[in-house]
């Protein structure tokens, strides 16, 4: 997970920063998101890719990851990968490039064969290396399955809680 690992033939590629927000109201709410995504274009830069090698694709904002269906700018990802003209991908989590399992691992995948690396804020991943693949997949599945164990966190503490059961009782009806 080091930028040491960045080598000459990945920066002789383009550096693709992919912005997006699953909603119209969370673009025009969280508008901090929205420039800390646009930012990475610095750290991109600052990694040694020069600023005409930079592309952001942001074509997804507002739209929702569940599904790569209606996300052309995931599917133009997707390809500049797999046509191998990408040296990195960067999104602000790694986790949060694609909503769903199938579209991350196929592009986990893909990264792998066309030696292109996933960086965010945390670090620089290489889906060829075993330890960096290992974390890729935990971070992934911990995304995936977080809306389930907040359901199960709340509804263990409605159990152990009777008096809170009636105000979540209430706020969920």
């Amino acid at each position: 997970m080091s930028e040491a690992r960045i080598d000459p033939a990945q920066l002789s590629k383009r550096a693709f920063i992919y912005v997006r927000q699953s909603t119209q109201t969370q673009v025009q709410r969280n508008r901090e998101s929205t420039r800390r995504q646009y930012a990475l274009a610095d750290r991109a830069r600052s990694l040694g890719w020069s600023p005409d090698q930079v592309e952001i694709i942001d074509e997804d904002l507002g739209r929702s990851g569940a599904s790569s269906a209606e996300r052309t700018g995931f599917a133009r990802l997707t390809a500049e990968v797999a046509l191998g003209q990408a040296g990195i991908v960067l999104g602000l989590e790694v986790s949060r490039l694609a909503r769903n399992n199938a579209d991350w691992y196929r592009l986990l995948d893909l990264c792998g064969l066309t030696d292109t690396l996933i960086g965010d804020a945390d670090g620089i991943y290489h889906p060829r290396r075993h330890n960096d693949r290992l974390v890729l997949g935990f971070l992934c599945t911990a995304r995936h399955n977080m809306p389930y164990v907040g359901h199960v966190v709340m509804l263990g503490s409605m159990r152990r809680l009777p008096s809170t059961r009636l105000l979540f009782r209430n706020y969920m009806t």
